[in-house]
């Protein structure tokens, strides 16, 4: 396994933060901590914010599963200081929870989510039709920047080429606790869109970040529709609608090999083109 895979594993396993007086299981609110990811650049990368997100949130309310994340991002992160996740329980009942969590820096706060959860149930089970093709062989075996597993895509973001603002990618994880699902597949999904945003625009593409444009994530929301693990093929399929007011707005959905609509999500952040 690789370093990076390693380091995002660590990072994931987030420690309650004892000596205080609210250390009681049911407290209404408990802090989190965990180490951030080694990377070459000195600001956090918000995939890993959303992923501790969600395990903050599970760690929380560990008899139920999280069936929403809606997040925003008020600051750029330090990567040389640990992130404070105060998780505060607004609401739990025997089938659903709401969380606030507040990452917060000695700067301030760095980014805030709205959590809900709910506990496992039986209920109609239907989706729209959809076609999924079988994943892509291993000569599209590709490499993506911050994602420590296989990738296989017929879609070069790095390109300059134009494109429709769409993008479809096969992931799969080395193999890993389905309890780390819901976080590893949140942190995937905040890699792309703004990549995918730029397709349309000739000579640009994702890697132009601070000095051929400029972007950043402000908002990411997720929807968990069934559980799902990430060490078995997973294709994110996503696009782009629309690019307006110096922002840009992407969408996508996660499904199964076997076809089945296991999350969902959306994105907004700042895009200033030259």
């Amino acid at each position: 396994m690789s370093e990076l895979w390693n380091d995002l594993l660590a990072c994931l396993d987030l420690q309650p933060q004892t000596g205080r007086t609210d250390t009681d299981e049911n407290a209404a609110t408990l802090v989190f901590e965990g180490p951030n990811l080694h990377l070459t650049y000195h600001r956090l990368f918000g995939g890993q914010i959303l992923g501790q997100f969600v395990r903050a949130a599970e760690l929380t309310c560990p008899n139920k599963s999280i069936k929403s994340l809606h997040s925003l991002f008020a600051r750029e992160g330090s990567a040389d200081e640990t992130v404070r996740y105060e998780v505060t329980r607004q609401h739990e009942g025997r089938s659903f929870a709401t969380l606030t969590i507040v990452a917060r820096q000695s700067k301030g706060v760095i980014a805030t989510s709205l959590i809900s959860m709910h506990a496992p149930e039986d209920g109609p089970d239907r989706q729209s039709e959809n076609t999924i093709a079988s994943p892509l062989g291993e000569e599209f075996r590709t490499d993506v920047d911050l994602i420590p597993w296989e990738i296989r895509t017929d879609v070069d973001l790095n390109s300059t080429d134009t494109g429709a603002p769409e993008f479809e990618m096969w992931m799969r994880t080395p193999p890993v606790s389905q309890n780390l699902a819901p976080a590893i597949a949140t942190y995937a999904t905040d890699l792309t869109l703004i990549g995918t945003a730029l397709r349309p625009v000739d000579g640009l593409s994702q890697l132009g970040n601070g000095t051929t444009f400029t972007s950043a994530v402000t908002s990411h929301n997720l929807w968990f529709h069934r559980p799902f693990t990430t060490d078995s093929w997973l294709l994110l399929r996503q696009d782009s609608p629309v690019t307006a007011h110096g922002r840009c707005f992407g969408r996508g959905d996660v499904y199964s090999e076997d076809g089945n609509l296991v999350a969902s999500y959306a994105q907004e952040a700042l895009l200033r083109l030259p």
